[in-house]
């Protein structure tokens, strides 16, 4: 089972094609940046009519028990989420209409201060914030995952406290291997994953070593060392790839609608655009690339199959579905 816990790439009947010629049995999909709940709304429609449209190739995902499904009938299933709380506006009403509507994942912040939490690029984090609590609350209550991939430490390992349920970093790296400013120090990977979260390794090369000059040796390097720090059943793949975007799509994502100015971000002075996928991964048809890199580690096939999906799968069991009372 291979499944991929982020990518958000320009949608096309080539890349859907590419997802079954990778067999890729379930990718979790980025359905909004800085959309408001409307819009974000919009962005199903067009999965619905996506669906519609390529039925043998990929399906709507809500539990785990649709990766089976998929798989059995050699589709993709697509999971949705949010990189930002944006769609939910100031109402924590909406957290269980849009798990409702499909998603299972939102981000309680994108690099800035949210309502909810903080964002890496913010140099002061004073953690999760009043709504934030009782966004969490309501967020496990209908098995909507929080994630914090693109939050700062305060406010990740403060999630990872107050969530009743595991929380997720579906994109990221270990910051000691690779010292981006959205990887994650070895404090906040503690707390994520000793709280029952999972986290996934990023294939976006700015989170890299050596950005889109890493070779497949160092980054399963890098996987193999984590889990046997860590444990292996906390970790799995979110390559954060987003194949065939334009570079105005950058733009929209790290500025919104917040700034007049352009916010290049880390990894790049003049422009923010794309960078170059490592020439080992440079689309869904790859990844039986990272499967034999892990296992020429060392690694045994029980522990590279957990990766490559056992282990998403299993958190998706427990944790899409409404909290019992």
């Amino acid at each position: 089972m291979r499944i991929d816990a982020l990518q958000y790439a320009n949608w096309s009947e080539k890349i859907f094609n590419q997802l079954r010629e990778g067999g890729v049995d379930a990718i979790h999909v980025t359905i909004a940046y800085h959309e408001n709940f409307r819009e974000c709304v919009l962005n199903f429609e067009q999965w619905n009519r996506w669906f519609e449209q390529y039925p043998r190739l990929i399906r709507k995902g809500l539990w785990a028990s649709d990766i089976d499904e998929a798989k059995a009938s050699k589709r993709t299933a697509v999971f949705f989420g949010f990189q930002n709380n944006s769609p939910i506006e100031e109402d924590i009403g909406l957290v269980e209409v849009v798990h409702t509507l499909g998603a299972r994942f939102m981000q309680l912040s994108y690099n800035n201060q949210s309502l909810l939490a903080t964002g890496c690029y913010e140099e002061n984090d004073p953690g999760i914030t009043r709504m934030g609590r009782q966004v969490i609350r309501e967020m496990n209550r209908v098995g909507l995952v929080i994630d914090m991939s693109h939050s700062a430490d305060r406010s990740t390992i403060e999630a990872a406290d107050l969530s009743q349920r595991p929380i997720a970093v579906t994109h990221a790296n270990p910051h000691e291997w690779a010292p981006a400013l959205r990887n994650k120090r070895d404090n906040v990977i503690r707390a994520v994953v000793e709280n029952g979260g999972m986290f996934g390794f990023s294939l976006y090369p700015h989170h890299l070593k050596d950005k889109s000059a890493c070779t497949l040796e160092s980054f399963c390097g890098m996987v193999a060392r984590t889990v046997e720090k860590y444990g292996i059943k906390h970790f799995g793949i979110g390559t954060d790839l987003c194949q065939d975007q334009p570079d105005s799509i950058v733009e929209w994502m790290r500025t919104g609608r917040w700034s007049k100015q352009i916010d290049y971000g880390e990894g790049s002075k003049s422009s923010p655009g794309f960078p170059d996928m490592p020439e080992w991964f440079r689309d869904n048809r790859d990844f039986g690339n990272i499967e034999a890199g892990l296992l020429a580690t060392g690694m045994s096939q029980d522990e590279v199959a957990a990766v490559m999906g056992g282990n998403w799968y299993r958190f998706f069991a427990e944790n899409f579905t409404p909290q019992e009372k």
